[in-house]
């Protein structure tokens, strides 16, 4: 009966050194000279300077969904025709547009096991226009969260990531809750996704008064037609949070 527990000593023992050699071979990895991602060029950064420069220069963007416009002093078709108090968030903000190459990074980033890509995205989030004043304002960076279900099943949150690289004193975890796992917004309609996400999110009880009064910048990697952010929006808006930005690595073009 003594030896019982032994086993998951020795399996809780394999868990941690392999945890530690992970974290190990991630450290040697950053350190190693690297080719780009997008066009190969040896040695490099995972995106070099000529890739970006080529393909995420800054676009105007609409103000309120971040989507890419003609004349950045006026919101979009679609933003123009609905009031301004109809939606949760007062502000919207994208480095790049979900095409190539960043939607394959992105699906890299999430579904490959390859978190390391969120020092880079982050590093391009930061850069793009509008971002730093927003940072700087910001009281707060809260992730989109997971389900429990789907952190699970990936392992890590991707937009958690980000907000740690992106500014890690303000990042906080687990104040905006996923309290209802769904179906993913990639395979709905958009009229399915809003109803899809309806009362999906909470704010904890506990950090309500932290939030009260202050300015949240909620971060993801990729905003499509903004369904999830904004009924993530929903609840903090009813803690009483004066300013909320979506700040997305990558806005899709297309929103159907």
């Amino acid at each position: 009966m003594a030896n019982r527990p032994l086993p998951l000593v020795k399996r809780a023992l394999r868990q941690y050194i392999g945890s530690m050699l992970f974290a190990l071979f991630q450290g040697l990895a950053a350190r190693l000279p690297s080719r780009c991602a997008v066009c190969h060029a040896w040695p490099g950064q995972p995106v070099c300077e000529a890739c970006i420069g080529l393909f995420a220069q800054p676009r105007p963007r609409c103000t309120r969904c971040a989507l890419v416009v003609a004349d950045p002093a006026a919101p979009c078709q679609a933003c123009n025709a609905t009031p301004k108090d109809g939606s949760p968030i007062d502000a919207a903000l994208a480095a790049v547009s979900y095409g190539y190459p960043w939607a394959g990074l992105v699906q890299e980033f999430k579904f490959q096991a390859q978190p390391a890509w969120a020092r880079s995205m982050a590093l391009l989030m930061r850069s793009a226009p509008w971002v730093e004043p927003a940072l700087d304002a910001a009281d707060w960076l809260l992730p989109m969260p997971l389900s429990a279900q789907r952190l699970q099943s990936r392992g890590f949150n991707q937009a958690w990531l980000l907000a740690q690289a992106i500014s890690p004193a303000k990042a906080r975890a687990q104040w905006l809750l996923r309290i209802r796992d769904t179906p993913a917004q990639s395979s709905l309609a958009r009229k399915e996704r809003l109803s899809n996400v309806a009362n999906a999110f909470a704010i904890d009880p506990l950090r309500q008064c932290d939030l009260e009064g202050k300015n949240v910048l909620l971060v993801d990697d990729v905003m499509t037609s903004g369904a999830s952010l904004r009924a993530a929006a929903l609840p903090l808006r009813q803690a009483g949070v004066r300013q909320i930005t979506a700040l997305v690595f990558a806005r899709a073009e297309s929103t159907g």
